[in-house]
């Protein structure tokens, strides 16, 4: 399949190289960076959805994606010639599984990119809530005008053909959540807020949702095998996946315990929206917040729009180009106006793709390139049980977010 060098292409920006001469360190900066993203903002409500227990539950897949990470790694060490999550595909299950990991890719790049626009729909108009435009005589609320505007800034990023300074840009990832971390803590701690909320110890009825985003969170083995490829010594990638989910699980568990201490049920989707808009360190982390969308936006619909102008485009032609990228830019904020559900949505994808590329995939494909092993046997038991897990929570996850969605839009 002709498409998969457009994923390779993304996973490529952020490895930085494919030539085996990445550091160590350099890999952990770049696994960090995949791992870090937009979860960082609905964790604390991910945890008020499914209360304290269900920490539990966000280091348990935590140390289940770290092991999948691990089987993509087995999967790779057994053909030198992998390179990418779709090649691993092919070569458990054919073209087809190649066809199969790609479509769930660019399912959820598409879902990210529109994910992206609601976030900084619901920022912009969590600071500035008097917004409205009267257009043929109809009020449009502030948030689809805030959406609009935030498509017609993003819009001209998305026609550059090379997106190296945009993943220059996009690196500021992992800052960004450490800005946004530290902020919450200071508002928390000296804005008057403070951690006096108890919360639930365990809310079953938002278990679904909980485990959905949670997964969300860990949703980087697209990007972990080029990861392995760029690295001088590749042998040292299990301890870059160890380093990356240690961290990252820190990071994301202060984050979900501090918002929930300082908010409890009155968590909205996106802790920014909780956060006082008048004083300077809220609207650092806001502003912070908002940035990383603008960055990273062009780079998230590159596989899907390389992929449509290879369809369409019989040779090189700039002004087809545009119109194929700005197509999809319309395609994401029609979607971001009528399903303007940030948690939901986000819910959905981790429910979804992120269990099934993050999961099960990688279980499926370990077990088929390893079929004749006979040295396995309490590891195949165990991975049966993380299959029967994972088919569990796609079903539940994908269920009761689709429900969620169709409740609010109806």
């Amino acid at each position: 399949m002709t498409n998969m060098h457009n994923i390779e292409e993304l996973e490529s920006q952020l490895s930085q190289s494919q030539n085996g001469d990445t550091s160590f360190l350099r890999s952990c900066f770049n696994g960090l960076n995949a791992l870090t993203g937009i979860g960082i903002v609905s964790i604390p409500y991910a945890l008020s959805e499914g209360g304290w227990m269900s920490l539990i539950a966000l280091f348990f897949i935590a140390i289940l994606c770290f092991y999948t990470g691990l089987l993509l790694n087995k999967c790779m060490v057994s053909n030198p010639l992998i390179k990418s999550y779709p090649d691993i595909g092919e070569q458990a299950f054919g073209n087809k599984g190649k066809i199969i990991i790609s479509i769930i890719m660019y399912v959820e790049l598409f879902l990210v990119a529109f994910e992206f626009l609601i976030m900084e729909g619901d920022n912009l108009h969590n600071l500035f809530p008097n917004v409205c435009v009267n257009v043929f005589k109809k009020n449009i609320g502030g948030k689809q005008v805030f959406i609009l505007i935030a498509a017609l800034v993003i819009l001209p990023t998305t026609w550059l053909r090379s997106l190296n300074f945009l993943a220059y840009l996009s690196v500021g990832g992992i800052l960004s959540s450490l800005i946004l971390l530290s902020s919450v803590f200071w508002i928390g701690t000296f804005e008057g807020v403070g951690f006096h909320e108890k919360g639930d110890v365990w809310r079953y009825d938002g278990l679904a949702i909980a485990i959905s985003l949670y997964t969300f969170c860990y949703c980087g083995h697209a990007v972990f095998p080029t990861l392995r490829t760029s690295m001088k010594d590749k042998r040292q990638f299990p301890k870059v996946l160890l380093v990356c989910f240690v961290l990252s699980t820190i990071n994301y568990g202060l984050m979900a315990i501090l918002g929930y201490l300082m908010y409890g049920e009155d968590l909205k989707s996106q802790v920014t929206l909780n956060l006082p808009t008048k004083n300077i360190i809220s609207k650092i982390a806001i502003y912070t917040t908002l940035i990383s969308p603008i960055t990273k936006y062009a780079m998230i619909i590159s596989p899907i729009t390389t992929a449509l102008e290879e369809r369409l485009m019989r040779r090189n032609n700039k002004l087809l180009s545009i119109i194929i990228r700005t197509i999809v830019v319309i395609g994401t904020v029609i979607v971001a106006i009528f399903v303007p559900f940030f948690g939901y949505v986000m819910a959905f994808i981790g429910g979804f793709t992120g269990i099934s590329a993050s999961i099960l995939f990688p279980c499926l494909c370990y077990l088929k390139i390893k079929r004749e092993s006979r040295n396995f046997e309490i590891e195949l038991i165990f991975i049966m049980v993380i299959l029967f897990l994972g088919f569990v929570s796609v079903v539940v996850g994908t269920f009761t977010s689709i429900s969620d969605i169709v409740k609010h839009v109806s």
